[in-house]
């Protein structure tokens, strides 16, 4: 091997080895200009992944499936928070159990990288006495609530990430054009019920919000998830309801155990039609593992059921 051949394989070496050395940077470049996200549960996840796409990394701390309104954070909860560029939680009386997210907050200092999306909308409260200054968490389950809390994160990504606020803007009028046309066919699809079959029977009275937009007349066992769930005078309550209302069918959500609405579909005779969604989507590649899928699911089946179908 000549003199010259040995130069050009130092220098095809040489220049092997600055590439090699250049691409993990590029890519740690990549990964540092993407926002980390924390969300409290997985419909607020999900929503920030519409707007955000590829600008961001979410993560959500309570499972799909698992109540939000009693959770105990785990170590991983915690390290995210730490490192997070944002924090999205409900608000509205969901993340209080226990106070475990006030706690998490204050105790990784994250107070002012938090915000609360559903700042703007209109809260309905408790109706149980001693409870009426309490508000009821489940706001998003009115399409146009979910379009303030798409509304809301749009924002404060924008203002952490202005570089990229044109793509954030853009992907807002796409979702929230997608969930107003799914508003629009909740109105038209609830409006073929009769009058007086309107009457939608939940475990927990999660559906006000839902109810008071799309018509309906929100009927439950117990109002909101505590430990006080399931007592004989919250079942004999509903059980006069059912009766005497000659209600079509009864809806359990995902997200509570169904042995209570079993106990009274045993005791007045109505089936429970379907299962629904309220706090929780479904697991990844199940129907309703979107926001979008979630609302869908329940429009459908609650129109269906209520309609004797």
């Amino acid at each position: 091997m000549n003199r010259k051949q040995l130069s050009l394989i130092t220098i095809l070496a040489s220049l092997l080895l600055f590439l090699t050395a250049c691409s993990p940077k590029k890519e740690e470049s990549k990964a540092s200009d993407t926002l980390k996200v924390v969300t409290t549960y997985s419909i607020i996840a999900d929503i920030a992944e519409n707007i955000g796409k590829d600008h961001v990394d979410v993560y959500s701390m309570v499972p799909r499936g698992i109540d939000p309104h009693q959770y105990d954070p785990k170590p991983n909860d915690t390290q995210a928070v730490e490192k997070a560029d944002l924090v999205f939680y409900n608000g509205l009386n969901l993340e209080t159990g226990k106070g475990w997210f006030d706690k998490l907050i204050k105790n990784s200092r994250k107070e002012d990288s938090t915000f609360m999306v559903s700042q703007g909308v209109t809260p309905i409260h408790l109706s149980e006495k001693g409870k009426e200054s309490e508000e009821d968490p489940h706001a998003w389950l009115n399409i146009q609530n979910g379009i303030i809390y798409a509304q809301n994160i749009e924002k404060e990504l924008s203002k952490k990430d202005p570089q990229n606020k044109e793509d954030y803007q853009k992907n807002l009028k796409v979702y929230t054009d997608k969930l107003q046309q799914l508003d629009t066919e909740a109105k038209a699809k609830i409006a073929t019920i009769p009058q007086e079959d309107r009457i939608l029977v939940t475990s927990e009275g999660a559906f006000k919000y839902f109810s008071k937009q799309y018509g309906l007349t929100a009927e439950y066992i117990w109002e909101i998830n505590t430990d006080n769930q399931g007592t004989p005078a919250q079942l004999n309550r509903i059980n006069t309801i059912v009766k005497d209302k000659n209600v079509k069918a009864l809806f359990v959500e995902t997200s509570v155990s169904p042995k209570t609405m079993e106990s009274v579909s045993r005791q007045t005779g109505v089936k429970i039609y379907s299962k629904i969604f309220t706090d929780s989507l479904a697991d990844e590649g199940q129907k309703g593992d979107t926001y979008y899928d979630m609302l869908q699911w329940n429009i459908e089946h609650i129109t269906d059921g209520l309609s004797g179908k």
